[in-house]
């Protein structure tokens, strides 16, 4: 070798080594008065190229890590998602979007999960969430809402078409928030699901703004270890104040385009068979055993029937099933046990949490990159609720983190392409 040159590259070697020890640095310590604007510097080729880094500063809650994160975000652009769009053989779209294909321990391989995800727009956070709970041992039922423009359904079908496992819901519902629309449409699913091959073991539902904040093994383990055959449905008695959801009747309105439930003010008749009405979650794991239960037994379709002008039906329905003491893997004294969803509620601002860093919408914390110290400390299997679209990079640091406590867990050899993470000399490892 040129001896110029040689000494031209142990020179850039060196830059880019210091460039990293000062990036470090300047994340986890704050080497200045963190209110001063005036001092917040950042380049925009610097990036990308420290996620890693970024991340765990951001998992730590160190303020000057938001402030470089908030800056980067504006240069975000999605990553692979053309491919989706456009005829991308399904061995591209498998390798370019990083997706599992085989078990990660035998322990899971013989444990399968069926997953209901419903879904009615942005692209890049279903792909997200799929790819992060994607295992090639599970089933997949994507519920698609019906009024979804037609390119938004023709990608989710690209991307479905390559996989096996992963299916479009036979019947799809015109979605309204609130409404039957949202319950059906998970029943529609678990009649598909009872119907395939995969011969799973639980069913879990999540909406199209949902994370795992655990790897397919640490659900599995939960699953196993804390509820042994038993059903996930959180919820209490109906409390005085929501009572209205199910003593009136509610209809459906489209109103300048936007469709919504309206209480029709007709008071409606007693539940049937005498069931005592609970209040809980719509989110759930439910066994093999009890979603039969729930597509055969006369009282659950009687109940189904009368919940069809209820007020947000689906945070009833399953709940109530679950408390009758004959159902399958049922629990009559559950209570609100059940850690499912990290959520941060606007009313529970200074008890359960310090705030959203995001924004609130419908009361809920759509979360920014300042929420995820509270995420990653969550004991919640899943978070919700997150947009690729506004703050791309708590996704991207979530997303890393996830993969890489898979891959450590893993007991088979890893594809190259299961990493998210390129391979640096400079990139620290994220630590999780």
């Amino acid at each position: 070798m040129n001896p110029l040159h040689a000494k031209k590259s142990r020179f850039l070697v060196c830059v880019a080594a210091c460039m990293s020890i000062y990036t470090f640095i300047y994340l986890m310590v704050p080497l200045y008065d963190e209110s001063d604007e005036q001092k917040f510097q950042v380049k925009r080729a610097e990036c990308g190229f420290y996620p890693d880094e970024l991340c765990s500063a951001l998992f730590v809650g160190k303020p000057a890590a938001s402030k470089i994160g908030n800056f980067c975000q504006k240069a975000y652009q999605p990553k692979a998602l053309s491919c989706i769009q456009t005829s991308c053989s399904c061995s591209t779209v498998l390798k370019t979007l990083h997706f599992i294909t085989s078990p990660l321990s035998e322990e899971e391989g013989n444990f399968s999960l069926a997953y209901i995800i419903t879904i009615h727009k942005e692209l890049e956070m279903f792909v997200r969430l799929l790819r992060a709970i994607y295992m090639p041992q599970n089933i997949y039922c994507i519920h698609i809402d019906e009024k979804s423009p037609r390119g938004y359904k023709t990608a989710v079908q690209n991307i479905v078409n390559c996989f096996e496992n992963i299916f479009i819901s036979s019947k799809r519902e015109h979605v309204v928030y609130a409404g039957f629309s949202r319950l059906q449409a998970d029943i529609n699913c678990m009649r598909d699901l009872v119907n395939s091959k995969v011969q799973w073991n639980y069913v879990i539902n999540l909406c199209g703004q949902d994370y795992p904040l655990k790897t397919n093994k640490e659900i599995i383990e939960y699953i196993r270890t804390k509820w042994n055959g038993k059903n996930i449905t959180p919820g209490i008695v109906q409390p005085l104040h929501v009572k209205h959801r199910t003593e009136v009747s509610y209809r459906e309105f489209v109103h300048s385009g936007v469709p919504y439930v309206y209480p029709a003010k007709v008071r409606k008749a007693q539940p049937p068979h005498n069931l005592t009405i609970y209040f809980g979650s719509a989110y759930y794991i439910l066994s093999r055993a009890f979603v039969h239960f729930t597509l055969s037994d006369a009282r659950a379709k009687a109940l189904l029937e009368w919940s069809r002008d209820t007020y947000s039906p689906d945070e009833h329905y399953w709940v109530t099933l679950n408390r009758l003491p004959d159902a399958p893997g049922a629990t009559p004294n559950a209570g609100w046990d059940g850690d499912l969803r990290a959520i941060k509620w606007k009313d529970q601002e200074g008890l359960s949490h310090k705030g959203c860093k995001g924004y609130y919408v419908r009361d809920i914390c759509i979360y920014g990159l300042g929420d995820l110290q509270w995420i990653i400390e969550s004991p919640h299997l899943f978070a919700n609720k997150f947009e690729a679209g506004r703050d791309p990079l708590a996704l991207e640091c979530l997303e890393r983190r996830l993969r890489l406590k898979s891959l450590r867990q893993a007991q088979v050899p890893i594809e190259q392409h299961w990493r998210l993470q390129e391979h640096s000399p400079f990139n620290m490892q994220l630590d999780v």
